[in-house]
């Protein structure tokens, strides 16, 4: 089977396209374009070179289509990318700009290029679709909840890989096949003692999640992709009333506040250096405080969630780091696991030293709380949720 998986933004687009055997899938051909203008014409030029390419005889050998798409108003899950679909994009546009609308416009054009495809959403909030609702719910008036506004999390494709995989890794195969069919059957009984997880997903944007038997019970991201942990470029979490009170002491409008807010703050707001963590350990290194101010801050941001995911649990049987920033830098998994040893998390120094972007545990052997790494593979997670979905 094959699963071609379609990554769009606003001026480009770039696909990975898998052969499916069962929930195992190999890549068999990348590409992509940017500066993009027309998505239809990229989207048949893509399609064109799969075919001189030989990984394609022709269009119709594509199986499915999957798209990662962000926020859908009133929809989450993974589900078939119908008009439903283009409609829960359109209707939250204004809170993923740079995502919805490129989306919901791809959706349209494949659904005309490949009739006979089967096209699937997997929404970056479906695995948060059972968090408890005092942990989902703000402390607004109904109305505002009503249209909308609650806490919804994102990474969910990432967190759900962890769940899965860190569950295998600790013997827990009943926990981890409750994962696999999770968007399918929904939550599963599990027997035994439960499996608590704390899930670092640490990139260019970054957010914990606390995990019980495989199911998301909260997570540091909110309402958009903007809040939680501070981004690459993005604030994280902030007062409601620093806003209104920003814009009339630095005399600026809403529109410009947010956009200093989503692009100018987060670690490169704070370390006036970049919004590459490369760059900012960089200049920490060489004494720039407001470098090394940025790094504490992350550090801090990440301790304090998943102190809070502690407490919820009740306690603690894994620590995962995943993403870019958590699988390259030892320094960064040791900071954030500094102190705890009286809470049973030890790290090894030197497995953790020698753990650069591949999976292992870099837990002492005496630890009673697992620590491991597991890379990220966001695009193999779509496609075995669009095999899982349509078979």
């Amino acid at each position: 089977m094959h699963i071609l998986i379609a990554n769009l933004g606003s001026t480009s687009f770039k696909y990975r396209l898998y052969q499916m055997d069962g929930s195992n899938g190999v890549v068999i051909a990348t590409g992509g374009f940017e500066r993009v203008t027309n998505h239809e014409e990229v989207i048949n030029q893509a399609l064109a070179d799969l075919i001189d390419q030989g990984n394609l005889n022709s269009i119709n050998d594509i199986d499915a289509v999957g798209f990662k798409t962000v926020l859908g108003k009133d929809l989450s899950g993974c589900v078939d990318a119908d008009d439903t679909v283009i409609a829960a994009l359109e209707g939250f546009r204004e809170v993923a700009p740079a995502h919805n609308p490129p989306y919901a416009e791809g959706i349209r054009q494949f659904r005309q290029i490949l009739p006979d495809a089967r096209l699937v959403a997997l929404f970056e909030t479906a695995f948060y679709q059972w968090v408890p609702q005092a942990a989902a719910r703000y402390a607004v008036p109904k109305e505002w909840h009503d249209v909308g506004i609650r806490r919804y999390g994102f990474h969910g494709a990432s967190h759900k890989f962890v769940a899965e995989r860190s569950a295998e890794l600790m013997g827990r195969n009943d926990v981890a096949e409750s994962v696999r069919g999770l968007y399918v059957n929904g939550p599963q009984e599990v027997s035994g003692e439960p499996l608590r997880v704390i899930s670092f997903h640490l990139g260019g944007s970054s957010s914990v999640t606390g995990i019980r038997n495989g199911i998301a019970i909260g997570t540091s991201m909110g309402f958009s992709p903007q809040s939680g942990l501070p981004q690459n470029n993005r604030v994280g979490d902030l007062d409601s009333g620093a806003l209104p009170y920003a814009t009339k002491a630095l005399g600026i409008t809403m529109e410009e506040a947010e956009r200093q807010l989503t692009k100018e703050s987060g670690l490169q707001g704070v370390s006036g250096v970049s919004n590459d963590l490369r760059d900012i350990c960089e200049a920490a290194g060489g004494g720039n405080k407001d470098a090394q101010l940025a790094l504490d801050m992350l550090i801090d941001s990440a301790r304090h969630w998943a102190s809070s995911f502690l407490f919820e649990l009740g306690g603690l049987d894994t620590i995962v780091f995943t993403a870019g920033i958590g699988e390259n830098n030892p320094w960064l998994r040791k900071a954030i696991c500094a102190g705890l040893e009286n809470f049973g998390v030890i790290i090894d120094e030197e497995k953790n030293a020698a753990c650069m972007a591949s999976e292992a545990f870099i837990s002492s052997d005496d630890s009673k709380v697992k620590i491991a790494v597991i890379p990220a593979n966001e695009e193999l997670v779509l496609a075995r949720e669009v095999y899982r979905k349509i078979n």
